[in-house]
């Protein structure tokens, strides 16, 4: 569902970030949207505007993060593998938060607002599940029902949370159409949206969509950034050198990001998952090898073929299969601020494998990805502060992990002076 009939695209011409309320970010972001959901995104841009410097609301939000999501998350220096590559590694534990992932931040944000806001109805989409759970989970907690979108083929390889998601008490409805994928599920939520939106809020996972989602997920997962920062100068003594996160849509990596980006001693890094193989380019790496798209309401970049059709994407990881980037990531790569990488589905199994066996942690594949540049960069830069956002736990991924091993082996982890787009990642 390509959504471009209403823009304002003044504000996208602009080579800087918008000063006024209207989500670009340079030229990217925005809102492009049908016009039944226009009122609806401005309803709730005022309302968000207002709600997140609202104190009684914050204190709401503070007393979930502390007492049900379990924050802060601690910051964890990951001694052996520190000592077999060479650098300093810390984690920051998303995957300890209630529900396994760093998705519950914004989950409990946003169906609180949609509380304060009258809404009656929760919808939204997932890839990996951990979103959908989320979803489900502060749902809940506050009472309100919920429907789950979720791509047919994330649906069996993610069944563990498509069960979770039930017993939580929510519809999860396989999408059938298209990829079957995260894109997909996401298409037939914004139907849904468009069609109950007076009674309904639809929460967005990851930092993408028409403005104000991509504002409002990172204010919701900004405490990720603010602990880890704080942390690293209580238990470190000092800022990372290195910032990695995973990115599917970014959520999680501009939650980290947003704690370190005012210091330019700090290299932020997203890891983006590169598919099968490096040699498969069209089946991720948006950042690496994207384009300017518009799609799902907002213009950023997206892989996209010569006559401006979406890609059907692949990766092992199922919350990181998504042909586009928020559009705050596509803004920092332009800047130099963050660098952003690939890494393939060999080398992000066989990171899950040596966090399982050298540090007594089963990560997400998602955050295998991360984990796997950050060994490689420990190589090439000895000694160096490496701090992780270790987005999810692995439960979801053991079956899918199982079979992709028994089908491709598991690979150890290269040298960076070996791996095809080495230790600085693909700047193309």
């Amino acid at each position: 569902m390509n959504h471009s009939q209403t823009a304002n695209h003044a504000a996208a011409d602009s080579a800087a970030p918008a000063t006024k309320d209207d989500g670009f970010f340079g030229i990217y972001g925005g809102t492009f949207s049908p016009e039944a959901l226009m009122p609806i995104l401005e309803d709730l841009r005022v309302a968000f505007r207002h709600y997140q410097t609202d104190e009684d609301f914050l204190n709401d939000f503070r007393t979930i993060l502390r007492d049900w999501c379990g924050r802060p998350t601690p910051l964890y220096y990951a001694e052996n593998l520190s000592r077999r590559f060479g650098a300093k590694i810390w984690f920051k534990r998303e995957d300890l938060m209630h529900g396994g992932a760093h998705k519950t931040n914004n989950a409990a944000g946003q169906v609180l607002l949609a509380k304060r806001m009258g809404k009656r109805r929760i919808i939204a989409e997932t890839g990996a599940g951990q979103h959908g759970v989320a979803t489900a989970m502060a749902c809940a907690k506050l009472g309100m029902p919920c429907v789950i979108y979720m791509g047919a083929v994330d649906v069996a390889r993610q069944s563990p949370n498509v069960e979770r998601m039930k017993l939580l008490g929510a519809e999860v409805v396989a999408v059938e159409s298209g990829g079957k994928t995260l894109k997909d599920a996401i298409n037939d939520a914004l139907r849904d949206w468009i069609a109950t939106c007076e009674t309904t809020h639809y929460v967005i996972g990851t930092a993408a969509g028409p403005h104000p989602f991509p504002t409002m997920v990172k204010f919701f997962q900004q405490v990720i950034g603010r602990e880890a920062r704080a942390q690293c100068l209580d238990q470190v003594g000092q800022l990372p050198d290195y910032a990695l996160a995973c990115i599917g849509g970014g959520s999680n990596a501009i939650g980290l990001f947003s704690g370190f980006v005012d210091d330019e001693s700090v290299k932020l890094i997203g890891v983006e998952p590169g598919g099968e193989g490096i040699e498969t380019q069209k089946h991720g790496a948006v950042l690496c090898k994207g384009s300017l798209a518009v799609l799902h309401g907002m213009r950023t970049l997206g892989l996209q073929d010569e006559d401006g059709q979406i890609f059907e994407t692949h990766s092992i990881s199922a919350g990181l299969d998504y042909p586009l980037i928020g559009p705050e990531h596509a803004y920092l790569r332009d800047l130099h601020r963050a660098e952003y990488v690939a890494i393939n589905d060999d080398e992000a199994v066989a990171a899950f494998h040596e966090i399982a066996h050298y540090e007594g942690i089963i990560p997400a594949l998602e955050s295998s990805h991360a984990v796997a540049y950050g060994l490689h960069l420990a190589q090439s830069h000895p000694g160096s502060t490496i701090l992780i956002n270790l987005s999810g736990r692995g439960d979801k991924d053991m079956a899918h992990v199982k079979q992709y091993v028994a089908q491709h082996g598991l690979r150890r982890i290269a040298h960076p002076s070996t791996s095809s787009h080495g230790p600085q990642g693909d700047k193309s």
